[in-house]
């Protein structure tokens, strides 16, 4: 597994805990998941395809 699989699975764990989160009135931690969310999203599509192994 690369670290960009893992970055992918760790951001749908986060939106999921996210969403979660939203209807059980977290607080601020939803919000922080989100703002991780969108650093993952946002490095995934900044550093593009890898090489396929």
């Amino acid at each position: 597994m690369t670290l960009r699989n893992l970055l992918w699975i760790l951001l749908v764990v986060v939106l999921i805990v996210w969403l979660v989160g939203l209807t059980g009135g977290v607080g601020n931690l939803v919000h922080l998941l989100l703002i991780l969310a969108l650093v993952i999203l946002l490095y995934n599509l900044l550093v593009g395809p890898g090489p396929a192994v």
